[in-house]
């Protein structure tokens, strides 16, 4: 080999590692696995009035408000409902009964089936809404098929009535709703005994009035959205008052004990001042008609309510679904601090 074929190969095997019949491997960048996320932020969705949330089996069932159907959707996480699949379980007919103004839909599973209790009207939704009630065997109830709506007739009466909800207390079940006297539009809470899912034993027992200063703003003078959560030996039934029009909406709260009789009007103790108010710094106005949840390791209490981000939204579609965490007070009830600031980094429920 001559000097200068000598010099070259040397040359090439010092300067391109790649002349080598062994290349040195090549080394990937190191993989980040994907993180989960432990944090949201409220709004949950952009529109939501009257939220509700029940859970069963390791879901969520969530519906609200929609005017035009009843919506359900499912999800494992409730601090990803803006993710979940959503289906619609029913759509109304185009006149009749049931055909307008599709309010607060509520699912229950009892005795071994699930129902859905909402409200409906002809179109006349100042005299014409009734609550009606679907049913539905399948152990999913985004599967199955439900049943056509049967009206929920309160014994002796046919008033305009709204926010049918349950109370099971003693061995006993019991409907709770927002209605009317004959003659009048203003909204009181009422409840029912019943001896099924779907029927009423009269009589029925008003048990709220809105009659204290904070719950008579706007026009009519209103108490709804009767939600009931027990701690202790306490039965709360948490309502909402002031009309919904109003930036001033808000939660009030009777209780009674978690043994007593709940038809009897002096089982139930009312609270003198709202539990749950507007704050325009966190923009929340008209926070109300709220449901309850567990978080998915049952550690946890959340609320899940409405209201509006901004003032004079009043009572239409720009109501969207919130949740925050609450505590207890040493007396059974509950303390819900203040609506939390939109948009605020919020842990999510424990367990998720």
């Amino acid at each position: 080999m001559s000097i200068l074929r000598a010099f070259l190969l040397a040359y090439c095997l010092l300067t391109f590692p790649a002349c080598n019949k062994s290349p040195d491997p090549v080394v990937s960048p190191p993989v980040t696995p994907p993180t989960t996320a432990t944090t949201f932020t409220n709004p949950l969705l952009s529109t939501g009035p009257d939220p509700w949330v029940t859970q069963k089996d390791g879901f969520y069932y969530y519906m609200h408000t929609t005017g035009v159907n009843l919506t359900l959707w499912k999800t494992a996480k409730m601090s990803e409902l803006g993710s979940a699949v959503s289906k619609i379980i029913w759509s109304p007919p185009t006149s009749g009964a049931t055909s307008h103004d599709i309010w607060a839909p509520e699912l229950h599973f009892l005795d071994g089936k699930w129902y859905v209790y909402f409200t409906a009207g002809p179109g006349n939704c100042c005299g014409g809404q009734r609550m009606w009630v679907m049913e539905n065997a399948a152990t999913d109830p985004t599967t199955g098929t439900w049943s056509s709506p049967a009206q929920i007739a309160v014994p002796g009466q046919d008033l305009w009535a709204i926010d049918g909800t349950i109370l099971e207390q003693n061995g006993n079940r019991y409907l709770l709703w927002s209605g009317q006297e004959a003659g009048s539009d203003q909204q009181n809470i009422y409840i029912c005994r019943m001896s099924s899912p779907t029927m009423l034993v009269a009589p029925r027992v008003r048990l709220s009035a809105p009659q204290l200063p904070w719950e008579l703003n706007g026009f009519p003078k209103v108490n709804e959205g009767p939600e009931i959560i027990k701690h202790g030996n306490k039965t709360n039934l948490v309502y909402s008052a002031s009309h919904c029009s109003t930036d001033d909406y808000a939660l009030g709260l009777l209780t009674a004990s978690s043994t007593a009789d709940p038809m009897v009007l002096a089982s139930w103790t009312k609270t003198a001042t709202p539990v749950f108010t507007k704050n325009p710094t966190n923009n929340a106005y008209g926070p109300g008609h709220n449901a309850f949840f567990t978080s998915k390791d049952g550690q946890e209490n959340w609320i899940i309510y409405h209201a509006n981000t901004g003032p004079n939204q009043g009572c239409g579609n720009a109501r969207n679904p919130r949740m925050q965490k609450f505590t207890w007070n040493a007396d059974g009830s509950p303390n819900f601090g203040t609506p939390v600031a939109v948009g605020a980094v919020l842990a999510r429920p424990s367990g998720e």
